[in-house]
């Protein structure tokens, strides 16, 4: 996946506005537009999206901290990139905001069982404590799910947005 110069910008603007948009919404626990970047970037830049996914996720430890929190990181963004690959590329037009905000709601209602195995492997914790650990977190697994779907109406407009500059340019 060799990228021009053009791209390698690109790629390194839209890292940024992710993690600009993370800082700017924190406020909000469990409420952002990650998902919404995730996935829009994957649908218009396919297997190249890794490379703004990966610039948020280097920015988030360099800016806030190499901490085990961040390890996840790692791994949990690229879930959700692996399941918008997944998805066929011919679905009826109509089904796929429905979709994409479905997908995004799962990676948000998913999110503590995905970030609780490294969670336990850093801390020592049982898989009984794993799954306490992901208990504690439901709520908080709620709000992320609904958030992540609400915020998923973003997707078909930005997707428009991100395809419209790529065939001006």
């Amino acid at each position: 996946m060799k990228l021009t110069i053009r791209e390698m910008t690109v790629f390194a603007m839209l890292g940024s506005i992710m993690f600009a948009s993370k800082l700017i919404m924190e406020a909000a626990p469990n409420i952002h537009l990650l998902g919404v970047f995730t996935v829009a970037f994957t649908v218009v830049y396919r297997k190249k999206a890794l490379y703004p996914i990966y610039i948020y996720v280097i920015l988030n430890g360099i800016l806030c901290g190499f901490a085990p929190w961040w390890i996840p990181y790692l791994y949990v963004w690229t879930v959700l990139w692996g399941a918008v690959m997944l998805l066929p590329r011919n679905m009826p037009r109509r089904l796929l905001p429905l979709v994409y905000m479905a997908v995004c709601a799962a990676h948000g209602f998913l999110f503590g069982t995905l970030y609780a195995p490294a969670q336990a492997v850093l801390f020592g914790l049982s898989f009984k404590g794993m799954l306490a650990w992901i208990a504690a977190g439901l709520p908080y697994d709620l709000i992320h799910g609904v958030s992540n779907f609400f915020c998923g109406m973003l997707i078909i407009p930005l997707v428009s947005a991100l395809r419209l500059a790529e065939r001006n340019f």
